[in-house]
């Protein structure tokens, strides 16, 4: 097994609060700083003397504080090309990471701000064109939703993970799937 691959952190409360690396996650399980929920099948780690299984869902046995740690996250730009499907949002068309740009709809110049609501994903010449205007202003409907704009997008980097993951799926509720399997959590809607 490569230690490539990533595992399912959990929160103590088991919300998702992310994914480390496999290396990771055997150190955490190691440390007994986290339980292992699920196991990845058959996978095993291999050393000289040893074999482990490899988790794929670990959770956390201390609570962390999650508006905290999302406040200090680093650079959002991956993951609103994800939620955005590495499509401009102004013509439509699905480019490379390195042939799009990030675009204010309400432009900085004129008072909005950095948050994910405001930040599409454009191609650079419609950026350009739209320059310090609005979407309206420029006669350049955006394709999106503003339902859209609104996804969390550590949520959307982990359902993008969870696609070839279905043992995470109930652990994100993603697509509909059952609710939490512990803790008594209801599923919101």
């Amino acid at each position: 097994m490569s230690i490539n691959g990533r595992v399912l952190l959990l929160n103590q409360t088991y919300e998702p609060l992310g994914t480390v690396g496999v290396a990771r996650a055997m150190i955490m399980t190691f440390k007994n700083t986290v339980a292992v929920e699920e196991w990845d099948g058959d996978r095993v780690l291999r050393t000289p003397r040893e074999e482990y299984p490899v988790p794929s869902v670990i959770r956390r046995r201390t609570y962390v504080n999650v508006r905290r740690r999302r406040e200090a996250s680093g650079s959002k730009r991956v993951r609103i090309y994800m939620r955005d499907g590495f499509r401009c949002q102004y013509c439509g068309e699905r480019k490379n990471p390195v042939e799009l740009t990030l675009d204010h709809i309400l432009p900085r110049s004129r008072g909005g701000g950095g948050a994910a609501i405001n930040v599409v994903t454009a191609c650079r010449a419609c950026n350009q064109r739209k320059g310090s205007r609005t979407p309206e202003e420029a006669r350049m409907p955006l394709l999106t939703t503003q339902t859209a704009l609104r996804a969390e997008l550590d949520q959307v980097l982990l359902c993008h993970y969870a696609e070839a993951r279905p043992e995470w799926k109930k652990y994100l509720f993603a697509a509909g799937e059952e609710s939490a399997p512990r803790a008594g959590r209801k599923r919101t809607a």
